[in-house]
C-alpha cells in the first residue's frame, strides 16, 4: 500500500522500543548498573562504580533504541539510518548503494521493498572498520529480496566493534517495504543494490533514514 513521505523524524527513547537481539550487551550493564545504584548508599567502592555503569547503561539504551517509524513512499527506500559512503556502478549494470551507520545511529536495519526473502545467507570474516574499504570482507549476511523490481540484494557489514549481525526473518519470508528485518550491533554499513536501470536519489555524503529516505529517483 503506499506510504506518506515525511521528514526524518527526531528518535527519542521515549515511546520506543528496544531492538531484539540486544539483551546479550544490555542486560548485564543495566544489571550491573543498577546493582551499583543500590549499593552506592553504604559502598565507597560501588558509588565509584555507579556513575560509569549507569553513563554505559543509558548508552546502551540508546544504542539499542527501536523507534517507530511511518514508511515514506517510493519504490526503494534505504534500509539503514547512517551517511551514503559510496555510490558505485556495478559490473552487471546495478549500482551499488554503501551506507555507513555510526555507533550513534538506530541499528536495526529494514526491507528497502515489499517483497519475498529468497536468500539469508551469514558469511563469517573479519572486523576492520565498516568505513574502510577491506570491511567488504568482513563478516556479513548477504539477503535476496524477490520484488516487482526483481532480484535485490542487500547486504549487512559488521564493522570493527560489531561482532554479531541479528536477523529477524528466515528465507522464505514475506515482507512488507519497512518491515524490520535485522540488526548489526553498534556502527557497521549496509550496501544496496539497484538494478540496471534504476537511478539513485541520494548523494555521498547525504544522511539517510531507514523507512524514510528514498534511494531511488522516478
Amino acid at each position: 500500500m503506499p506510504h506518506s513521505p515525511i521528514s526524518a523524524p527526531r528518535d527519542s527513547l521515549v515511546g520506543a522500543r528496544l531492538a531484539r537481539g540486544a539483551s546479550p550487551w544490555l542486560l548485564p550493564t543495566v544489571a550491573t548498573a543498577a546493582l551499583s545504584l543500590v549499593r552506592a548508599r553504604k559502598s565507597g567502592a560501588a558509588k565509584a562504580v555507579a556513575v560509569p555503569a549507569t553513563a554505559l547503561a543509558a548508552g546502551m539504551l540508546w544504542f539499542f533504541r527501536d523507534p517507530e517509524r511511518e514508511i515514506t513512499s517510493g519504490r526503494v527506500i534505504s534500509p539503514a539510518d547512517g551517511v551514503v559512503q559510496s555510490i558505485m556502478p556495478w559490473k552487471d549494470g546495478r549500482t551499488r548503494v554503501a551506507i555507513f551507520m555510526s555507533p550513534l545511529n538506530v541499528h536495526v536495519n529494514r526491507a528497502p521493498l515489499s517483497g519475498t526473502v529468497t536468500s539469508v545467507e551469514h558469511i563469517p570474516g573479519g572486523f576492520v572498520p565498516a568505513f574502510n574499504k577491506e570491511s567488504e570482507n568482513n563478516e556479513r549476511v548477504v539477503w535476496h529480496f524477490d520484488t516487482e523490481l526483481g532480484d535485490i540484494e542487500m547486504i549487512q557489514i559488521a564493522g570493527a566493534v560489531a561482532r554479531r549481525i541479528v536477523p529477524y526473518v528466515p528465507q522464505g519470508t514475506k515482507v512488507e517495504q519497512g518491515d524490520r528485518i535485522g540488526l548489526i550491533r553498534f556502527g557497521s554499513r549496509v550496501d544496496i543494490y539497484l538494478p540496471e536501470g534504476v537511478e539513485v536519489a541520494v548523494e555521498v555524503g547525504q544522511k539517510t533514514v531507514a523507512g524514510v529516505t528514498r534511494i531511488d529517483r522516478d
